[in-house]
């Protein structure tokens, strides 16, 4: 009788493998979906000239951190008459991470966090784009409710993440907070 016949526990262990190869090369073959569109933080509040759009999608940033050293030093503008009653807009250090620079600009009014927008972040390829298209406003959520650098990491972006809170922390850190 030949091992292959029909009652024989060898033919069952070969269409089990060939069925599990067929389901991993048909799984292999899928493409994902189209990343959606970044979506990365809120307009700037009106009368606040300060605040700027996050970097757009061509890769282009709003600040010179793109080079992604950590020294480089934040930004503070005064909107107000001075004092703790003002409105300031404070640009944090960039941070290096695994997949690229990531730096944030705060606003502050009265001494409460009012907006944060992400002016660099890893986008240089699709895979980043998509993951800080949902993390960086989750990161934005957290920031506004916590009002500290005190956030959860987002699952998924780790590394963004980090990258998030040690630019934020030093963007507070230079606005007196």
């Amino acid at each position: 009788m030949h091992p292959l016949k029909r009652n024989s526990s060898l033919r069952r262990i070969v269409l089990a493998t060939a069925a599990t190869v067929t389901g991993g090369v048909m799984l292999l073959s899928l493409k994902p979906h189209t990343a959606p569109s970044l979506a990365v933080g809120a307009p700037a509040p009106s009368g606040s000239g300060a605040a700027s759009a996050p970097g757009g999608a061509d890769g282009s940033t709003g600040s010179g951190g793109s080079t992604g050293s950590r020294g480089s030093s934040g930004t503070t503008s005064s909107g107000g008459s001075g004092g703790s009653t003002g409105s300031k807009t404070v640009t944090g250090e960039s941070v290096q991470t695994r997949w690229g620079p990531v730096q944030v600009r705060v606003t502050v009014v009265s001494g409460r966090i009012t907006d944060v927008t992400a002016v660099d972040y890893p986008q240089d390829n699709p895979r980043d784009q998509e993951i800080s298209s949902y993390a960086l406003p989750q990161l934005r959520r957290e920031v506004l409710a916590a009002q500290s650098a005190n956030i959860d990491t987002v699952s998924g972006a780790s590394y963004t993440s980090e990258g998030y809170r040690q630019s934020l922390q030093s963007a507070l850190d230079s606005a007196g907070l």
